[in-house]
């Protein structure tokens, strides 16, 4: 018998507060050792009834309703994270938002409140048939409420001031914790999006050319500096013949993931019709018609693809609203030149047409794309055409991947030492 009292559980209602502030201190150490948001609510309340007597409880997290696209606290509902003693068709048909029933009144305010009888109240919503009273205390995490701890009883006026009092403080260091896991949830998808970006990130670099191509009377040479994990810009070689070269550079609309998903598709799409023989103008038609029906409305490509004639020195070319390339001259002069039609993807049929450039022995061709000419100065000057010519110019006798080594970083010293804010990519065709 004597085992057997002692195993008997003292009635909540004949605690003392002492007894109540030992118990929530055995409730925090419990809780305290998990990091798992669910569990950590969970464990509050299968435990809570050890400290506060209830027939009905529920933990409440405000949060943003996706359904509702206006801001502000208009969109803000409370979404129950933990609940005991609720018929769960009722619960989930009950969609609260901030300043609505006991507990949007108590969110709002940042006061808990006692509610002897609930009947007597018009803030009260009636989400349980049997509830006579309740407490609410607001979950409150660096000066802001970010959720509700509510307890139901069947009987009328079951609560205290004491019960307020322990109830405030369990919803504290509940806070502490729900922040505390919350920022682990944060932590935790913060590393799975940046493994995931690296696997982008490596598949993305496994597209570009392993090696700058060779070609009997060229030097050439191409390079991305990326502002991102991945990028939106892109470049490819393809040799369908021993003298034939085509190349391409293009920048896709936007940042990151998308912009990169888009490339890859881009790259598919013209290295299909380089292989099939396509000529640059039939190709472009055939890529942006890919493009119209596949990507959204917002989003466009521009894209330079040109065939290069080692043999004719001359390079059959198309220009889909990308930035004009120019020429760099023997005797040092320069000229963009400035043909071209639309870029890619935003008209179903549009067309383009095939211009021929022919490349003397000491031209340069430059391609670029525009993270190049936008970089900015300190004092928000853009690096501009201009200064890409004066780069070009003073790196002419380099081999082509040392100029673009000696642009780019002319670019970084322009910035101040924070490089540009978008991918910048290069192309480089020397004629020897």
């Amino acid at each position: 018998m004597a085992e057997e009292t002692a195993d008997m559980r003292v009635p909540v209602s004949g605690l003392t507060v002492a007894d109540k502030l030992r118990l929530l201190l055995e409730i925090t150490k419990k809780i305290s050792r998990s990091l798992n948001l669910e569990e950590v609510l969970a464990q509050v309340m299968d435990t809570l009834d050890s400290l506060l007597p209830y027939d009905a409880a529920g933990i409440y997290i405000i949060r943003r309703d996706p359904h509702i696209s206006e801001g502000g606290t208009a969109s803000l509902i409370f979404h129950a994270e933990a609940v005991r003693g609720y018929d769960m068709e009722e619960l989930m048909e009950l969609r609260l938002k901030l300043g609505e029933g006991l507990i949007g009144w108590v969110a709002q305010k940042g006061e808990a409140v006692i509610v002897p009888d609930v009947s007597k109240d018009a803030r009260y919503v009636n989400a349980r048939h049997e509830t006579r009273s309740e407490l609410v205390a607001p979950i409150i995490s660096n000066d802001e409420v970010t959720g509700v701890f509510d307890l139901e009883s069947d009987d009328p006026d079951a609560y205290t001031e004491d019960d307020r009092q322990v109830l405030l403080l369990l919803a504290s260091q509940v806070a502490i914790i729900i922040e505390k896991a919350m920022l682990h949830e944060q932590l935790v998808e913060k590393k799975r999006l940046e493994a995931q970006l690296e696997v982008a990130r490596q598949v993305q670099l496994a597209l570009l050319p392993e090696r700058d191509p060779e070609l009997e009377g060229f030097d050439i040479s191409a390079y991305n500096f990326s502002t991102e994990e991945v990028s939106g810009d892109y470049y490819d070689f393809v040799k369908p013949y021993d003298d034939h070269l085509g190349l391409v550079i293009a920048d896709v609309s936007g940042k990151g993931v998308p912009a990169s998903l888009l490339m890859s598709f881009l790259r598919a799409s013209l290295r299909a019709a380089i292989h099939i023989g396509y000529a640059p103008n039939v190709g472009m038609a055939k890529v942006n018609y890919l493009l119209w029906e596949s990507i959204e409305q917002h989003q466009f490509v521009t894209a330079f693809y040109g065939m290069l004639d080692a043999t004719n020195r001359t390079l059959a070319f198309v220009n889909a609203g990308h930035n004009p390339p120019f020429v760099l001259s023997a005797d040092g002069s320069h000229r963009f030149i400035e043909r071209g039609g639309l870029p890619l993807g935003l008209f179903r049929d549009t067309r383009y047409y095939e211009y021929y450039l022919p490349i003397d022995s000491g031209q340069i061709l430059v391609l670029y794309t525009d993270g190049a000419t936008e970089a900015t100065s300190p004092e928000g000057v853009e690096y501009g055409r201009d200064r890409l010519v004066k780069a070009v110019q003073s790196s002419r006798d380099r081999r082509a991947r040392e100029m673009i080594d000696f642009i780019y970083n002319d670019i970084f010293e322009w910035s101040g030492g924070r490089g540009a804010t978008d991918d910048v990519t290069f192309v480089i065709i020397k004629a020897l």
